[in-house]
């Protein structure tokens, strides 16, 4: 297939559209303006349906009716924006309600700036709204990566009745690079529990009310073994030049880019340092990160203050040697930054 430039927020929305998206509720933010705009033109030619919302809290709810109805929806936004989502994206979970959410993260807290950041880590792995619940969490590092697992999300959407978040980031949304997109799916899965009308059957009901606490509670018992399995099944990662490693970086996102120019450079100069990227944020390769960083130096880079290196030392635990290197703010770093950082504790 061919190859064409494309800008990140454009590239997911084609994307989208691809795997079967032809609903579209968001409001606008930077840095991810692009995908509504793009959506609101892309959806016309498919015969879908877009609506910028009267606020984030509209469009989230609008959301969840369409994915109630069996459509495949998506809704996407930045830093206060989701923050304003996150009631609609609590229900979501609770009713079991599939969606893809992108969530092109700018710097923060408060309105903060529009700089590229990862300062939302927390929100998206940790169920950022009320309620125990889950997120299935991708952190895409290049706009072919983010083409690809905005395409998977719907499919993870669908097969887990569950929301899909696909992390980015104010690099990622605005910059271009060549990709290969995926062709147009045709075959859908059959949901057997959409409100589409219960003429000839019994009724059925989707509903995150349950007043009756033993009821709420078998719920969330329910909703914790599906989050279970979730770890067993469909975690992902990628290691680079850990087989003879003493030192490793961990890193996601556009941060790992970075880190990948560092570790090339340090390898150069003798130093044995590898990476280990999480590509599921949630959930996260606590297992296959222990296996690899056990009895050695580990650096956590991050682009915020120090949210990725609670799940590191989750995974491998304190006794480990672990370092942070986070730049919070919408500060980009250079792989000379990183290079200094590790020379620096060695």
């Amino acid at each position: 297939m061919d190859r064409v430039l494309f800008r990140g927020n454009h590239a997911i929305g084609e994307a989208a559209v691809r795997a079967g998206c032809r609903y579209y509720f968001g409001y606008p933010i930077t840095p991810q303006n692009e995908l509504c705009e793009y959506m609101a033109s892309r959806l016309l030619e498919v015969g879908g349906v877009f609506v910028q919302g009267e606020s984030e809290t509209a469009s989230v709810c609008m959301v969840m009716g369409a994915s109630m109805a069996g459509a495949r929806v998506m809704t996407s936004s930045s830093g206060p924006g989701i923050s304003l989502k996150q009631e609609g994206i609590s229900f979501l979970a609770a009713m079991e309600l599939p969606c893809v959410i992108v969530n092109m993260m700018r710097g923060g807290p408060g309105m903060g700036n529009i700089a590229p950041s990862q300062s939302d880590y927390f929100q998206a792995t940790r169920g950022g709204g009320h309620g125990d619940y889950r997120t299935i969490v991708y952190g895409p590092s290049s706009v072919q990566e983010a083409v690809d697992l905005t395409y998977k999300a719907f499919d993870m959407a669908d097969e887990w009745r569950n929301p899909v978040v696909v992390l980015g980031d104010g690099m990622i949304g605005q910059m271009m690079e060549p990709v290969v997109f995926p062709p147009f799916k045709e075959e859908f899965p059959e949901k057997d529990w959409v409100l589409d009308g219960a003429e000839g059957r019994e009724k059925r009901d989707l509903n995150s009310l349950l007043l009756d606490p033993n009821e709420l509670e078998a719920h969330n018992l329910k909703l914790r073994d599906k989050y279970r399995r979730m770890e067993k099944e469909i975690v992902e990662w990628e290691e680079y030049l850990l087989e003879d490693a003493e030192i490793v970086l961990v890193s996601y996102g556009t941060a790992s880019r970075i880190g990948r120019g560092a570790v090339n450079n340090l390898r150069k100069e003798g130093i044995k340092i590898g990476l280990f990227r999480p590509i599921t944020l949630w959930p996260f390769p606590k297992d296959q990160l222990y296996e690899k960083a056990k009895g050695k130096k580990i650096v956590v880079f991050e682009l915020s203050a120090g949210q990725l290196v609670e799940d590191v030392e989750l995974s491998v635990g304190r006794w480990e040697e672990i370092h942070l290197y986070g730049r919070p703010g919408g500060v980009i770093p250079t792989p000379r930054d990183v290079e200094e950082f590790v020379r620096g504790i060695l």
